[in-house]
């Protein structure tokens, strides 16, 4: 019976870089010995000169420590996978020195030595990351560690586009921020942090938001697109960009303890599209800043969506196109599941719809009204300060999640999470002037929305929201 026999990364020197190994074996001492009796120079790494198993090497049958077992002698069905795990203490080292010509400076090939260690790294290989241009789209929770460990690998070329200032609220998670700079423009601050981490490298600044006017120019600038977007609208235009500029698309997304990772490349697999064809309507699925997240969750999830792109400038292992990976934070597990290509995809099958950028705030359900609408649906923060002063009589509604709440509230208001609202339309009296707000004007907007369809006419959103209010007129409310 054929036994797979997962073979460590330290290991696979001595297998010719197989990771896996099919031997035959009715247990594991059987199924060792023929693995050894294949590549003897693995033998020595494994058993001591009087052939028993070494006390830094465990072995795994089914993913199970079967330490508390004889372990040789446990019995293979063939249905079973054994894993061999020896200690690690670092990596490997060799004291033979060579001198070989190098198109990399001598301090180059001292900063990235760990790579060159590395046989599917090696010169070649840091040469193909001095060479390559890569986009972080975002420079905030997933672009800042994704910046970092780019630079610090030596991608020759890092694009940063983003357009917001640093604020308190970044600094729990976004970890190329330092409390003295709140104010600055992130684009300034990464660019000056990321240079100093590598002055090897170039940093490209595109102070500016994305659109589908610049996008298109933009992405050919660049060989691969990281996504660290945090809006829909945003992340459809990335994934449609990269398919009309045939750019790998190395997506990422997190919430709460959650984070899903995977490459769209429309030329090799599926593309977001083909995964959401549709994005959900507006409020349905909250924000970061509505919902929260685990600060260190955008550290592991942009280190993946980093790693990933690294393998693809390198060309090594198997990168996740056609995969996504779902990382639970809580249990500390990870689940892969298998994308296919959607033939009827409107931007990357056979009959295409889509072949140029279109409005995706609209797509996405979120409308640009125009001003005399906007005027007509919104209160200034200093008119609303005089109707509390004036004690008029009006129903405030705070549609903000409970955890919010609990941070700062007027005491005042009627707490109706936007998610409720629908169910709750029958606490409202219809004959009240009625003022939403949030956090800082989103969510209200889209509560006004609703209302004013369900019947509601005399209805406004407090423009800015309670963070507005904290800037303006009050600021001893907590900002968040």
């Amino acid at each position: 019976m054929a036994i797979k026999i997962f073979i460590p990364t330290p290991l696979r020197p001595y297998t010719n870089q197989k990771d896996v190994v099919e031997v035959e074996g009715k247990t594991v001492a059987e199924a060792l010995q023929k693995l050894t009796t294949f590549y003897q120079d693995l033998k020595k790494h494994l058993y001591t000169e009087d052939e028993k198993l070494r006390s830094f090497v465990n072995i795994y049958v089914n993913d199970q420590d079967i330490r508390h077992l004889e372990k040789e002698k446990t019995p293979l069905t063939g249905e079973e996978t054994v894993h061999i795990v020896p200690s690690i203490a670092g990596g490997s080292f060799s004291s033979e020195t060579q001198v070989v010509e190098s198109p990399l400076s001598k301090d180059e090939m001292q900063r990235y030595s760990r790579h060159l260690n590395i046989p599917e790294v090696g010169i070649q290989g840091q040469v193909k990351l001095k060479k390559a241009k890569v986009l972080c789209v975002g420079a905030g929770g997933l672009g800042a560690p994704a910046s970092l460990y780019l630079a610090a690998a030596g991608v020759g070329t890092i694009g940063l586009i983003d357009f917001d200032l640093v604020d308190y609220t970044n600094l729990q998670r976004q970890i190329l921020y330092s409390t003295s700079e709140v104010g600055e423009p992130k684009l300034k601050v990464a660019k000056r942090k990321l240079e100093s981490l590598n002055p090897e490298i170039r940093i490209q600044i595109h102070e500016t938001r994305l659109t589908s006017e610049n996008a298109l120019n933009l992405f050919d600038q660049y060989d691969i697109i990281v996504d660290g977007t945090d809006n829909f609208p945003t992340r459809y235009l990335v994934n449609d960009a990269c398919v009309l500029t045939g750019k790998p698309n190395v997506y990422g997304s997190i919430f709460r303890f959650e984070g899903q990772v995977s490459i769209f490349d429309a030329q090799k697999g599926p593309c977001y599209r083909c995964l959401y064809s549709e994005p959900p309507p507006p409020g349905l699925v909250p924000s970061c800043a509505e919902g929260g997240v685990l600060g260190v969750l955008p550290g592991i999830i942009g280190s993946f969506q980093t790693l990933e792109t690294l393998k693809l400038i390198l060309g090594i292992g198997e990168p996740l196109i056609g995969r996504l990976i779902l990382f639970d934070g809580l249990t500390f597990k990870t689940r892969e599941m298998r994308l296919k290509k959607d033939p009827e995809c409107p931007i990357c099958g056979k009959n295409r719809r889509i072949s140029k950028l279109i409005d995706y705030e609209q797509f996405c359900g979120v409308k640009k009204e125009d001003e005399k609408m906007n005027h007509e649906i919104e209160i200034e923060l200093e008119e609303f300060k005089k109707l509390r002063d004036q004690k008029i009589d009006c129903i405030l509604i705070d549609v903000r999640e409970k955890w919010e709440w609990e941070l700062c509230c007027f005491p005042e208001a009627l707490h109706i999470p936007l998610r409720e609202l629908s169910s709750r339309l029958h606490e409202l009296d219809k004959s009240k002037l009625m003022i939403v707000h949030c956090k800082s004007g989103g969510r209200s907007a889209l509560a006004v929305q609703q209302l004013k369809k369900a019947g509601f006419t005399n209805v406004k959103n407090l423009k800015g929201g309670i963070n507005g209010w904290a800037d303006k007129i009050d600021p001893s409310v907590p900002k968040y």
